[in-house]
């Protein structure tokens, strides 16, 4: 049987996941090829900790080839150039020729889209960018708080309100809540609409309890960072003396020059199979644009959540259908569409939502009573992520699985 290289672009947890199944999976005698520009790996579910000064830096981060299976060769460097032509990557390092490709390069932040954004705004959507925020916050002595949600698409649909709930949670902690308006704002029509109306109308409770005001079908325009004044399309200007964005999102450069995405940015794919339109080649995780039924406008059909939950699924499928096709098998290996999230409120406790975001006529999710075992869970999962491959790893995804079972939920680790 001839060599293979399976080439992987982007160490997030879809890319990591990817290079670990595909070496499980596949002999020594195939190269898999982890690219990826940062040494270290930040777990971003984490970040919303660290913005309230639950988690300190050091604990939210691991040097990525700690989370590797050996015989995974990590190349930390920029992908440059994407020949799909000749199926080579081009890298500050060097070129790569591949057999076959995963594009895991997820979304970047682009802050620079909406005039005065950048110089106005914190963010609790990067690393950096949470530690910051974190100081902000224990400096804050009054006054309104914008959490704004500045354009769609954007990762982790239950982020904005969890951000606005634990913002809310830290001044109740430190006894410093009095004097602070916290408002969310988002071009949506409510709370991740993807979900459907009933866990909307769930999450606006929630919202409201936390005396957080939610203000829907609010677009961003433009923010004066001097008078901190925000402008929407709608025509309404807004003060604000502390102002946490999430940016507009975009595909990397790579994946735009290459050819990949479409006219909307993002890549499509083959929503069972995660396949592109050349051969060999597959995207998955944030990079990717996958339509689901229902619309949440009458002209603006759904698409599927951009959230790690889903790129690690998708990658074990493509890790399972390329290491088929290697071994001269039929890839039978599907994504099913199924996907949980873990939302939380604030006071050590959390929702969870889950669902088939593949149902007809329109996605199915449910929301499960607010409590304390799933803020546990998603703290488990956090540690589980965190730990090496290895026994580490089998036992908290045991744990996870025991805990989805006590629920009656299908958890996947």
């Amino acid at each position: 049987m001839p060599s293979n290289t399976v080439v992987i672009l982007g160490g997030g947890v879809g890319g990591m996941m990817a290079a670990n199944q595909l070496r499980e999976r596949l002999s020594e005698d195939h190269r898999v090829v982890l690219v990826e520009r940062d040494a270290q790996h930040a777990f971003a579910p984490s970040f919303l900790w660290l913005m309230t000064g639950d988690r300190k830096p050091h604990q939210v981060r691991r040097p990525v080839a700690d989370l590797l299976r050996r015989g995974v060769e990590c190349i930390h460097g920029n992908a440059e150039v994407l020949d799909l032509t000749k199926r080579k990557v081009f890298t500050s390092t060097g070129e790569i020729p591949f057999d076959y490709l995963i594009v895991a390069v997820g979304a970047e932040l682009a802050p620079d889209a909406v005039p005065g954004l950048a110089e106005a705004s914190h963010t609790f959507y990067t690393f950096e960018g949470s530690s910051r925020l974190y100081n902000a916050l224990a400096s804050f002595t009054g006054g309104s708080i914008a959490v704004v949600v500045a354009a769609m698409p954007y990762k982790c649909p239950g982020a904005p309100h969890e951000g606005a709930m634990l913002i809310a949670d830290y001044f109740h902690r430190n006894q410093r809540r009095t004097g602070i308006d916290i408002q969310l704002f988002t071009p949506e029509p409510q709370p991740m609409p993807v979900a459907g109306p009933q866990l909307g109308a769930a999450v606006v409770e929630m919202l409201e309890s936390k005396q957080i005001r939610f203000r829907p079908l609010h677009t961003l325009a433009a923010v004066d960072p001097a008078e901190r004044v925000m402008r929407f399309q709608q025509g309404n200007t807004e003060r604000y003396d502390l102002l946490v964005a999430i940016p507009p999102h975009r595909a990397p450069r790579l994946a735009r020059e290459a050819g990949l995405t479409n006219v909307a940015g993002w890549v499509p794919v083959n929503p069972q199979t995660l396949a592109t339109e050349h051969p060999g080649v597959f995207a998955l995780g944030d990079v990717t644009v996958i339509p689901i039924p229902g619309r949440w406008k009458p002209d603006v059909p759904l698409m599927l959540p951009k959230a790690g939950v889903f790129a690690r699924v998708q990658a074990e499928v493509v890790a399972a259908r390329i290491s088929a096709e290697i071994e001269g098998r039929k890839p039978d290996e599907t994504f099913c569409g199924d996907g949980y999230c873990m939302l939380e409120t604030g006071e050590d406790l959390a929702g969870f939502a889950y669902g088939n975001f593949f149902a007809e006529p329109s996605p199915q999710v449910n929301l499960r009573q607010i409590g304390k075992a799933w803020h546990i869970g998603k703290v488990l999962f956090e540690r589980w992520w965190l730990s090496p491959p290895g026994w580490r790893r089998a036992t908290y995804g045991a744990m996870l699985k025991m805990g989805g079972r006590l629920y009656g939920i299908p958890i996947t680790v």
